[in-house]
């Protein structure tokens, strides 16, 4: 299996774009293509999952372990012939001034090359200066090719290509892509719209890959490619203990948001896994030893979900039966007593934690976070330690007596005091945990 990274400079320089026309050109030709993203994020992923007809694997270097990072990398070589890693914000970016759980870390990490997509929007020769300084900052990565993006014309690609092949005669400029109206997607407060929830999807990634067989070299990008260094796995346990032997996950537009790496290693831990929807009304099965409800849009489904009886009954009986249930950040919402939508209208929700949450006061919480667990339950005992992020817009209005679910801090170490609930056989909280510390 050989693997390219596609990475830029910055954010919004249409990384996602190229990734994705070229995942569905690729599997056009014949090519089993798997795809991968950099760092914590689950809507790119669906994306990409579309695209190429295979399950997309997260690659997070500040919140995996190696052996985690190698399982994923594993599983990424049995399935496809070749991997197209998308990258996150610019090439550099990560948790801090170090660059840890960057782009560019995963490429120093694999030995993928990056192929580095450039917006033209606002320069021309000048981009070459840019491409240089990319190509020089760390010798463990190889920039191996570049992709102009946002061109205006002929004129304006040949400024760029000729200033570069002055700099850096030996680096090839794989294409110069125009700019395109039909090729954009649609977003919301949490990125963009999950690939879900898209009727025409399959035409639009269709466009996508028209739009790179016209403007990119593919036989050269193809050939760019190479096998990944070798990673060793030091360890076999699941990124988080299973929760219980028959595991119930809620899936559906309101809780999209569950990692492949997670899933995977509770099945591979020996657990069954059966997946049920609660916009749909239905309970989670009675032979459920436990029940993961992880994050989505419950705030955007809070009416439906407050109406949908057998649900809502459903969670309570298990919570009474002793089984497991672990809610994360939009799951978290769902435990708590009652959830206040955009609207400001409040909304009755499964009442096993004394929590109340609104979407009508917002404020972002976001970033990676080192996370201990307080008190022992379904995830470990008391002590364990994981890593994950959160990321949400809605408010805590009250969290009324309980025990915390977590200590936590943030990826710098700076202590941010508890996070989450838990009551018994039930707990929740804003985190979206990716691995075992």
């Amino acid at each position: 299996m050989a693997g390219l990274i596609i990475a830029a400079p910055r954010s919004g320089s249409g990384k996602t774009l190229v990734t994705l026309g070229l995942s569905r050109a690729l599997r056009d030709r014949g090519h089993r293509v798997a795809t991968a993203k950099v760092g914590p994020d689950y809507i790119d992923p669906s994306f990409l999952s579309a695209a190429s007809g295979l399950p997309c694997r997260n690659l997070d270097s500040w919140a995996m372990r190696p052996a985690t990072l190698a399982a994923e990398i594993a599983r990424l070589e049995a399935s496809a012939d070749i991997v197209l890693c998308e990258g996150v914000m610019g090439l550099f970016d990560g948790a801090g001034a170090t660059g840890v759980g960057s782009t560019a870390e995963i490429a120093a990490l694999t030995g993928w090359p990056v192929v580095l997509v450039v917006s033209l929007e606002g320069q021309a020769a000048s981009a070459a200066a840019l491409i240089e300084g990319f190509a020089h900052h760390r010798r463990d990565v190889t920039i191996a090719g570049v992709i102009f993006n946002r061109v205006a014309g002929e004129r304006h690609a040949a400024l760029a290509t000729g200033a570069l092949r002055r700099a850096m005669p030996e680096l090839p400029v794989l294409g110069a892509l125009p700019r395109v109206g039909n090729l954009e997607l649609p977003s919301r407060h949490l990125g963009l719209v999950p690939a879900g929830e898209h009727q025409s999807l399959d035409a639009f990634l269709d466009r996508a890959a028209d739009a790179i067989r016209q403007s990119i070299d593919i036989d050269t990008l193809v050939g760019l490619a190479q096998a990944p260094q070798q990673l060793t796995a030091t360890s076999r346990e699941p990124p988080l203990p299973p929760l219980g032997a028959r595991i119930a996950v809620a899936r559906d537009r309101a809780f999209v948001f569950a990692y492949e790496a997670v899933l995977e290693g509770w099945r591979v831990a020996g657990a069954e896994l059966t997946f049920f929807s609660p916009l749909e009304d239905a309970p989670p099965p009675l032979d459920a030893h436990a029940i993961y409800l992880p994050g989505g849009y419950p705030e955007l489904h809070a009416g439906p979900i407050a109406a949908n009886r057998n649900f809502l009954g459903g969670l309570r009986r298990a919570a009474q039966r002793g089984a497991a249930i672990y809610g994360e950040c939009g799951g978290y919402m769902v435990l708590g007593e009652s959830l206040v939508d955009a609207d400001g209208i409040p909304h009755v929700m499964a009442g096993l934690l004394p929590l109340k949450t609104s979407f009508a006061t917002r404020k972002l919480h976001l970033g990676y976070r080192n996370a201990t667990l307080a008190a022992g339950g379904p995830l470990g005992r008391a002590g364990q330690r994981f890593r994950g992020h959160e990321f949400h817009y809605a408010s805590i209005v009250s969290e009324g007596e309980g025990a915390a679910l977590f200590h936590v801090e943030d990826s710098d170490g700076t202590t941010l005091g508890s996070a989450g609930l838990a009551a018994g056989n039930v707990a929740g909280s804003f985190l979206h945990l990716i691995d075992r510390a």
